[in-house]
C-alpha cells in the first residue's frame, strides 16, 4: 500500500491497536500516526531496513482500512458492475484469491487514494489507506448504489511479513501451502490454529506477504513469527525508506486529490479495458493524458554527497524552477541520498541533470530511473 509513513502531530489523542501493548514490551518508540499510536522504530531505522533487505521484517499495518463489498445476486455482475463505476479496474479479469492495484479518483480524475482489490468467494475485499479510510468509507457510501453492502472489517489486524526469508518463516508455522502463492495471490490458511487470509504482497519491494487475521490471536501470531530466527519487529521509519528505495509513493505526499494517475507513473492503475473504454470518474481529463502525456512526471533523483533533500525543496534545471520534491532521504542501501520529484515532462528524461535547492544551497541530481532498489517480487515462474 502507499501512505505517509512519517508521523504526525495530532490534536485527537491517538487510538490503540491490537498489538499496542506488544510493541511497547518489546520496546517499540511510540508515535502517533494515522490517528493511532504506533512504532516507528525498536533498534534503529538503519539496522531493520537491513534486516528486512537481508532477511525478514514483520510490520504492524493494523491502522490500514480493511473493507469488503457485497452485493445482491448470486453472481458478481451487478457488484462488479458497481464497482468498476468507481474504480478504473478491469474485474471481470480477477479471478478468486487474485490481488489488484487500483485508484479511487474524483470527477476531475485526482487520487482520493489508492488501494489494494482482491476477489473473495463472496465478495471483494478492500485494503485502503489508514490516514485516508474515514474519507474513502464516506465517499464509497456516498457513490456506491444501495445494493451494494460496504463492511468496514474493523476487527481485524493487518501484518506484513517482508523479506527474502519470509517465505521460510511463514511456510514453517502456517498450515497450507503458503509458498506455493505467487506476488499478488492470496488464499486462506491457519496459523497456530488461527484462520487467516495472506497474500503474497506488500510495500517494501522485497518478497513478502500480507496478513489479516482476528485482531485478539494477533499478539500469539506476532509472537510466533518472531520466534522464527529470520524474522524480527519492524517500524514505521524503515517501512519508509524501504518503499522510497522500491519507488513507491506515498498518498498524501507523492499523490493526492491535486495529482492525476498519469503524472504519477500510476497509469498501470487503470487497467487495458478501462483506458479503451473509459466509464469511470475523471476518464474525460485522464485518457487525453493518456493519448498526448502529462506536462509534469514523478521520476526518480539520486543526490551527489550525502545530504538528503526533504518534501516541498524546489527542482531546478539551471536558473529555472522546474519541480518540487515529494519524498527524499538517505538510503541505506545504495549509500547516497534519493528522492521522488515532480519535474516538467521536458526534464523527466533519465540522466537529466538537475539541482534541488536545500536551504539556499543547490544540491546536484540526476534523473534515475525507478525503483532505485529492484523489486525482489515472486512472480509466476519465479526461481527461489
Amino acid at each position: 500500500m502507499s501512505e505517509s509513513d512519517t508521523p504526525e502531530i495530532e490534536d485527537a489523542e491517538p487510538l490503540t491497536l491490537p498489538l499496542d501493548g506488544w510493541h511497547r514490551a518489546r520496546g517499540g518508540r511510540m508515535v502517533p500516526f494515522a490517528g493511532y499510536w504506533m512504532p516507528v522504530q525498536y533498534e534503529g531505522i538503519i539496522a531493520e531496513h537491513t534486516w528486512t533487505r537481508e532477511r525478514a521484517g514483520l510490520f504492524d499495518v493494523s491502522h490500514m482500512g480493511q473493507l469488503f463489498l457485497s452485493g445482491a445476486g448470486e453472481d458478481f455482475q451487478e457488484l462488479d458492475a458497481a464497482v468498476e463505476a468507481v474504480l478504473p479496474i478491469d474485474l471481470a479479469t480477477l479471478k478468486p484469491g487474485s490481488v489488484r492495484y487500483s485508484l479511487l479518483l474524483n470527477d476531475e480524475g485526482g487520487i482520493l487514494d489508492d488501494l489494494m482489490v482482491t476477489r473473495w468467494d463472496s465478495g471483494l475485499y478492500l485494503v485502503v489507506n489508514g490516514a485516508t479510510k474515514w474519507d474513502d468509507i464516506g465517499h464509497l457510501r456516498e457513490v456506491l448504489p444501495d445494493e451494494v453492502s460496504l463492511n468496514h472489517m474493523e476487527e481485524p489486524a493487518l501484518l506484513a511479513l517482508q523479506g527474502p526469508e519470509a517465505v521460510a518463516a511463514l511456510a514453517r508455522v502456517t498450515e497450507g501451502e503458503v509458498a506455493a502463492l505467487t506476488f499478488m495471490k492470496g488464499g486462506a490458511f491457519r496459523i497456530a490454529g488461527v484462520d487467516a487470509w495472506i497474500s503474497r504482497s506488500g510495500y517494501t519491494g522485497e518478497d513478502g506477504f500480507e496478513i489479516s487475521l482476528p485482531g485478539e490471536s494477533a499478539a500469539a501470531v506476532a509472537d510466533l513469527l518472531c520466534a522464527q530466527p529470520e524474522v524480527k519487529p519492524i517500524g514505521l521509519g524503515a517501512r519508509d525508506s524501504l518503499r522510497l528505495e522500491a519507488g513507491l509513493p506515498l498518498y498524501g505526499h507523492d499523490m493526492d486529490e491535486a495529482v492525476d494517475p498519469v503524472s504519477a507513473d500510476l497509469a498501470f492503475g487503470i487497467n487495458r479495458r478501462r483506458k479503451a473504454e473509459g466509464g469511470f470518474p475523471g476518464a474525460d481529463r485522464i485518457l487525453p493524458l493518456l493519448r498526448d502525456g502529462a506536462p509534469r512526471k514523478r521520476v526518480g533523483l539520486a543526490l551527489e554527497g550525502r545530504q538528503a533533500a526533504r518534501e516541498g525543496s524546489l527542482v531546478y534545471d539551471g536558473d529555472r524552477e522546474v519541480g518540487v520534491l515529494t519524498s527524499g532521504g538517505f538510503s541505506p542501501t545504495l549509500g547516497h541520498p534519493i528522492a521522488m520529484a515532480y519535474v516538467a515532462a521536458d526534464c523527466a528524461a533519465n540522466g537529466t541533470g538537475l539541482s534541488i535547492d536545500v536551504r539556499g544551497k543547490r544540491l546536484p541530481a540526476q534523473v534515475v530511473p525507478m525503483p532505485f532498489v529492484p523489486h525482489r517480487y515472486h512472480r509466476t515462474g519465479a526461481v527461489k
